[in-house]
């Protein structure tokens, strides 16, 4: 299928109006692959983006280009069935007089010509809902009606998975378990996807780069490791800064995983399976020295170098490092701990964290 796995992009330039609001992206182009997060305020343009990239918007203009397809060409739209993307709607949007099956029936009964069926039982199996198959609708949990309907995108065989806000609507717990699911899915499958959210930790936890979005424009579009190493960056929150590491996850006893990032091994409490992982690290739980400190309780450390400074809460100061792997992360520190290493940029200090969020 075009674009798994390629080279190939999501590009173009898009207009549409919907009453008050104008959507008008200017050019834009990002990878067709893994998952691309669409990120701004509400009523920015993101839900319209995504409906005009699956062909909902009847009147909008532009180009718009996906891998080798030419969608949009001034007003002449491909229609949206013949688009071949997958679409999960922030409420579901299912047939409520289907059973979960039915719904999933006549999701596959309308894969494009030419490809396998895809196998309902197998698919329900992957999005665990194989015990739902004989359930109403109306008989099923917020984060089930999902999973169902995240099914019911995958045996349609798209070639782009769109997702509205998800999990918006969501508890804790579901959207944790959505998010697991997503994450597995583009692993495995290779699918791309889009998704909405103004939710920075999804973001940070599922996207391999992110779409800034604001008055109905596309800002910049920058890989998720850059954005978060801006000191304005939008997709902070309350907490402050945030940097997400990857790595190699390995599980030990006890409830503990051990991940080798940039050649160090560092262990948190984590039901991490064995292979590629994120740790999400905030600023406020990173603090520096100038060598690995001994009879100390803050076991996880990582050498870097200092890549610059910038401005922090009063009495404050944040640190931003590098690492050899081309990585990086936020310390924040008080000034008086600043002048009292001496630290400036360029040099090679010890981040020691105290605390992170093991997400694969």
């Amino acid at each position: 299928m075009s674009g798994r796995g390629s080279t190939a992009a999501v590009s173009g330039n898009v207009q549409a109006r919907l009453g008050a609001f104008s959507l008008q992206t200017g050019d834009f182009s990002w990878p067709l692959d893994g998952i691309t997060a669409l990120f701004g305020r509400s009523g920015c343009g993101k839900s319209t983006l995504l409906r005009a990239i699956a062909g909902l918007i009847p009147r909008a203009s532009g180009t718009l280009r996906v891998g080798e397809a030419l969608w949009l060409d001034g007003r002449r739209q491909t229609p949206a069935p013949q688009r071949d993307v997958g679409y999960v709607f922030q409420d579901a949007a299912l047939f409520p007089h289907l059973s979960v099956r039915g719904n999933l029936q006549f999701a596959a009964s309308r894969a494009p010509k030419g490809e396998a069926p895809a196998a309902i039982d197998q698919v329900a199996t992957e999005v665990g809902i194989a015990h739902l198959l004989d359930r109403r609708i109306a008989a099923l949990s917020g984060g089930e009606k999902q999973r169902v309907a995240i099914a019911r995108a995958l045996l349609s065989r798209p070639r782009l998975l769109l997702l509205d806000e998800p999990l918006a609507a969501l508890d804790w717990k579901a959207k944790d378990e959505l998010l697991e699911l997503i994450g597995q899915i583009a692993r495995t499958q290779r699918l791309p996807m889009v998704l909405v959210s103004h939710a920075p930790e999804e973001i940070e936890r599922l996207a391999q780069r992110v779409v800034f979005m604001q008055d109905g424009r596309i800002l910049r579009i920058e890989p998720l490791t850059e954005a978060l190493m801006r000191a304005d960056s939008p997709l902070f929150d309350r907490l402050g800064p945030v940097a997400v590491l990857e790595g190699e996850a390995t599980p030990l006893a006890e409830g503990l995983a051990q991940l080798r990032i940039d050649g160090s091994l560092l262990t948190f409490p984590a039901a991490a399976e064995p292979g590629r992982v994120r740790l999400r690290i905030y600023a406020r739980d990173v603090t520096l020295a100038r060598s690995v400190p001994t009879d100390i309780s803050m076991l996880n450390h990582l050498p870097a170098r200092i890549c610059g400074f910038a401005a922090s809460r009063p009495g404050h100061s944040l640190v931003r490092l590098c690492l050899a792997d081309g990585q990086g992360l936020w310390s924040e520190i008080t000034m008086r701990a600043r002048d009292a290493l001496r630290l400036a940029e360029d040099e090679a200090v010890i981040a020691l964290i105290k605390a992170a969020s093991v997400e694969r």
